[in-house]
């Protein structure tokens, strides 16, 4: 071999290499935010279903993910401490995926605890947004993914 060849070889594998060390720098973060509105026992599953899914299949490739399940209007049944029937799903998620988060829309709590003139608990560590929308609005600008289970 030449040392024309040798040099084209080495610049080939430079290049390659460069391009790996880029990509690994700027490695894409993945971020999934998941609404629910609905006090359906089928669309708190399937939004849990998809929050540990999500988080597995990254887990395996040794990527972290950061997951936000966002509820507004009837949604809020599914982090409520009364109404939830699904918060031993919920724990178990968090045991395995701890830091997933869990918010509460306040305008959805604040309209809630005016008609049952009562105040709300929710389940421990869940976060209290302003508005579901506007969360979930301001998750897609800073580019998160956006699912609708």
């Amino acid at each position: 071999m030449d040392r024309r060849s040798i040099f084209g070889l080495f610049a080939a594998a430079s290049v390659v290499l460069a391009g790996r060390s880029a990509h690994a720098a700027g490695e894409k973060k993945h971020r999934l935010a998941l609404h629910v509105d609905q006090s359906d026992i089928g669309q708190m599953n399937l939004a849990l279903g998809n929050a540990g899914n999500v988080f597995e299949h990254y887990k395996s490739r040794g990527e972290e993910v950061e997951i936000e399940i966002v509820t507004y209007a009837q949604g809020l049944h599914m982090l409520r401490e009364d109404t939830s029937p699904v918060k031993e799903r919920i724990k178990a998620l968090r045991e395995k995926a701890p830091h997933v988060v869990f918010a509460v829309c306040d305008n959805t709590r604040r309209r809630m605890e005016k008609e049952e003139g009562r105040t709300l608990a929710f389940i421990p560590g869940a976060t209290i947004v302003p508005s579901g929308v506007v969360r979930l609005m301001e998750l897609q600008e800073q580019g998160w993914s956006y699912i609708r289970p």
